[in-house]
């Protein structure tokens, strides 16, 4: 069996985002993961960061937003993680951990979950994936 599939907030946003570059890219994933039925994971931090990521810069409507994140959280091939105290602890100990990097918060916690559900792959342009050890699939 195939293994996960991170999606990542700019992973969402390409997908979602007909104008966004990696677009065509993205949607060949994500069609592929499901016709291979493998478990599409994310996070409510990603879910958070893509609803102010369509808004502004991108500008979406958010009508449309509300119909995006609505389609993420209703469908059964992706599982939304929630992060708990303890994957955010290990997750900003990381960060403080690395001032050598720009990871965000919010890229550590998905690198955490990552390393432990044992992840490799991350439909994501975020090169900071790449940085911390994983596949980043867009570009």
């Amino acid at each position: 069996m195939l293994s996960s599939l991170f999606v990542d907030t700019s992973g969402w946003a390409s997908l979602f985002v007909k104008n966004q570059s990696y677009h065509s890219q993205a949607d060949r994933y994500f069609r592929l993961a499901v016709r291979q039925q493998r478990s599409i994971v994310t996070t409510n931090y990603v879910v958070s960061e893509l609803v102010a990521l369509l808004g502004s810069p991108l500008r979406i409507p958010r009508p449309r937003i509300f119909e995006v994140v609505d389609g993420i959280k209703s469908v059964p091939y992706v599982q939304i993680v929630y992060i708990d105290e303890a994957i955010d602890t290990a997750a900003w100990e990381l960060c403080k951990g690395r001032p050598d990097k720009t990871w965000s918060l919010v890229d550590c916690t998905s690198f955490i979950l990552m390393q432990q559900l044992s992840i490799q792959e991350a439909l994501t342009t975020d090169r900071h994936f790449e940085q911390a050890g994983f596949i980043c699939l867009l570009k």
